[in-house]
C-alpha cells in the first residue's frame, strides 16, 4: 500500500449565518470551506430550484439556432442528429429527437463508430451520413464539430444547413463554417450574460431545448421530464456540478426516480440502481452500460434503450447493454493484469510517469485503466492499445496538476497525434515511438515539477470524531449532494481508531470491518484492503461517509480510502 500525505483543509474564521446555525459543525465547516457564508447562497446550494435556471437565450447564437431548428420543422426539412458515442452525445440526441418528435418531426440519428469512424464529426462519420440519409437538409451536430473547420465545409457545399450544438474547446482560431453554432466556451460566440462554460453537452442541448418551448409550446410535453437524462450526461461527463448543473442534477435525480422511460426503467432495475438514486449511481452503474456500447461499436443501441416506449424492447436493449458492459469489464481485466506486471517487468514504479502498450487490447477500455493505475499508485498514466500495423491508440490521466498537456507537447515529436486537458487526454503513437516518447514525458514532468509536487497526497476535508456522525448530520450532510467535479465528496479522518472484531473478508480482497473510536462504533467497507497487511492499532482512518440502507434498515456506513498506524 503507498502511504500518501494526508493534507487537512481548513476553513475561513467566519462568522456563521444564524438562519443556519443549528446545522452540524462537519456541515457549517464544509459550506464555509466551499467559500458559502451568506445565507442566501447557502439556501440556493442547499436547496437548488429550478425557478433560478436562467434565461436560454443569454448563451451566445441560441435565438439564431431555434429560428433555424423551427423553419426546419415548419418547412418540414429532413433533419439529422449527429452525436458522440459516449453517454453525453448519445442523451443530447435523445434529448433533442423527443423534442423534434413532439413538433412532428422524426429525425434521422447518428452516432460514429468508435473504431473505424473516430470522435466527432470525422470525414468518414460524414461520408456514411451522407450515404444513408442523403436527402438531409439540416444537420445539427451535439457534443462534437466545434473544431471540425473542413468537416463542416464538406457538409456546406453538400448543400446542408449545419448546427453545432457543443461544449468543447476550440482547438483552432478558425470558426467552422456553420450556419449556428451554441457553445459557451466558443470565443467565436460569446454569451450575452453569464457564465455557462460549465455545461455538458446535454446541458447545452437541454437550454435549446428550453428555449424553443419557450418559443413554440409542445402540448403535454414538460420540459422537467427529460431533465434525467440531463443528469445522466452531466455526472458522466464529469462537468463541474456548480451553478445550474447543479440544479439539473439535483432534479435530474428525482425525475430519475420517478422516470416513465421504459429503457431507463430497465437500466435501473438491471443495474441495481435504488428507488432515490444519487449521482454515484449515475457514473458507477448507468453510465458504464450506456458507454459500454460505444465502446463495443453498438451506440445506436444505447440510443434506442432511452428512445423506445416499449418495455419488451427496453428489456431486450438493455439485456445487450449489460452484456456489452461484462465484455468491457472482462476487457478491462484482462488489460489491467498485464498492465500491473509490465510496469514490474519494465521497472516503471520509479518512474514520474506510467506509459504502457500492447497490441490486441482494446482501445474502448485503455481510459479506464489509465484511470485506476493513475489513483492506485498515484502518478500519470497513459494506457495504449495498438493494433496490428503498430499503430496505437492511447489515453492518459493525471493528478497532482502534473498537465498531460505539457507532457504531450514534450513528447510530440514522438506522436502522430494527441491533445486533451491537464487531467486527461489522448494520444495516437507508433509502437516503434514508444519508449522516446515515455523517455520525453518523464522528462519533461522532472524538470518542471518538484519531489513535493509528486508526492502522493490525499486530501482531508475535516478532522471529526465518530460521535459526530449521526443521523441528524447525515440529514443536513445529503443536501451537500450531488457529489462530483467541483463539489467533490467530502473526506474524513479520524484519529485514535481501533477494530472492534476480527475483519470480514470479502470477495476481491475487500475488507468489512468494525470500528470503534472513544467509545462508538462504525461500519465500514474497505476496498481492496486484504491486498496488504494492515498497519499496528490505534490507527489514523482516512474514510467517505454514506447512507446505506439495506433491506429497510438505514445506516451509516464508511468507505476507507486510507489506514495508517497512529501519529
Amino acid at each position: 500500500m503507498i502511504e500518501a500525505e494526508w493534507l487537512v483543509k481548513g476553513s475561513d474564521q467566519v462568522d456563521f449565518p444564524s438562519e443556519h446555525s443549528a446545522l452540524p459543525r462537519i456541515v457549517q465547516h464544509l459550506l464555509k470551506a466551499r467559500g458559502l457564508t451568506e445565507a442566501e447562497e447557502i439556501d440556493d446550494f442547499l436547496s437548488p430550484k429550478l425557478k433560478n435556471l436562467s434565461d436560454p437565450f443569454l448563451i451566445g447564437e441560441m435565438a439564431e439556432a431555434v429560428e433555424l431548428i423551427l423553419d426546419a420543422v415548419d418547412q418540414k426539412k429532413e433533419i439529422t442528429l449527429f452525436g458522440d458515442y459516449d453517454v453525453d452525445g448519445i442523451t443530447s440526441v435523445a434529448l433533442l429527437t423527443k423534442i423534434l418528435r413532439g413538433y412532428g418531426i422524426t429525425p434521422n440519428t447518428v452516432i460514429p463508430l468508435r473504431a473505424a469512424e473516430g470522435y466527432g464529426l470525422t470525414e468518414n462519420a460524414i461520408k456514411r451520413t451522407l450515404s444513408s440519409y442523403p436527402s438531409t437538409e439540416l444537420l445539427i451536430s451535439m457534443d462534437c464539430g466545434t473544431s471540425s473547420v473542413s468537416e463542416v465545409a464538406t457538409l456546406r457545399k453538400a448543400g446542408v444547413e449545419v448546427i453545432i450544438l457543443d461544449h468543447h474547446e476550440p482547438n483552432t482560431d478558425q470558426r467552422p463554417p456553420c450556419n449556428v453554432l451554441v457553445n459557451p466556451k466558443a470565443c467565436f460566440t460569446p454569451n450575452k450574460s453569464g457564465d455557462f462554460s460549465y455545461l455538458c453537452a446535454a446541458g447545452v442541448v437541454f437550454k435549446t431545448c428550453h428555449a424553443l418551448l419557450k418559443t413554440r409550446m409542445i402540448e403535454g410535453l414538460e420540459l422537467k421530464d427529460l431533465l434525467d437524462l440531463v443528469a445522466i450526461a452531466t455526472v458522466a461527463d464529469i462537468v463541474p456540478l456548480i451553478g445550474e448543473n447543479r440544479i439539473l442534477v439535483r432534479h435530474g435525480l428525482l425525475a430519475l426516480a420517478q422516470t416513465s422511460k421504459p429503457g431507463l426503467i430497465a437500466l435501473k432495475e438491471v443495474a441495481g440502481v435504488p428507488p432515490q438514486p444519487e449521482a454515484s449511481d449515475i457514473g458507477f452503474r448507468i453510465a458504464p452500460r450506456i458507454n459500454a456500447a460505444g465502446r463495443m461499436d453498438a451506440p445506436l443501441e444505447a440510443l434506442e434503450t432511452i428512445l423506445t416506449d416499449c418495455s419488451e424492447q427496453a428489456e431486450y436493449l438493455v439485456s445487450r447493454l449489460n452484456r456489452y458492459n461484462v465484455s468491457r469489464q472482462n476487457h478491462e481485466k484482462v488489460i489491467q493484469e498485464e498492465v500491473n506486471e509490465m510496469i514490474v517487468e519494465q521497472n516503471q514504479s520509479s518512474d514520474h510517469c506510467i506509459i504502457v502498450g500492447k497490441a490486441g487490447w482494446h482501445p474502448g477500455v485503455v481510459g479506464i485503466v489509465a484511470s485506476r493505475v493513475m489513483r492506485k499508485l498515484f502518478k500519470p498514466c497513459f494506457v495504449i492499445a495498438f493494433d496490428e500495423k503498430g499503430e496505437g491508440k492511447g489515453s492518459g490521466r493525471s493528478l497532482n496538476d502534473i498537465s498531460l498537456v505539457e507532457a504531450i507537447e514534450a513528447g510530440r515529436e514522438h506522436l502522430i497525434a494527441g491533445g486533451g486537458h491537464g487531467a486527461a487526454a489522448g494520444i495516437s503513437i507508433d509502437i516503434k515511438k514508444l519508449d522516446a516518447f515515455r523517455d520525453a514525458v518523464n522528462k519533461q514532468i522532472e524538470d518542471n515539477t518538484t519531489a513535493q509536487q509528486r508526492a502522493p497526497k490525499v486530501s482531508i476535508d475535516a478532522d471529526v470524531d465518530f460521535q459526530e456522525l449521526s443521523f441528524k448530520f447525515l440529514d443536513s450532510y445529503d443536501k451537500l449532494k450531488p457529489f462530483g467535479s467541483k463539489n467533490p465528496q467530502p473526506v474524513f479522518m479520524t484519529s485514535g481508531v481501533k477494530l472492534a472484531q476480527a475483519p470480514r473478508e470479502l470477495k476481491n480482497n475487500h475488507l468489512k470491518l468494525v470500528l470503534t473510536q472513544k467509545g462508538e462504533q462504525r461500519d465500514a467497507i474497505f476496498f481492496g484492503g486484504g491486498e496488504h497487511p494492515l498497519p499496528p492499532q490505534p490507527w489514523d482512518v482516512c474514510y467517505t461517509v454514506e447512507r446505506n440502507n439495506f433491506r429497510g434498515k438505514v445506516s451509516l456506513q464508511i468507505t476507507i480510502k486510507q489506514i495508517r498506524a497512529a501519529k
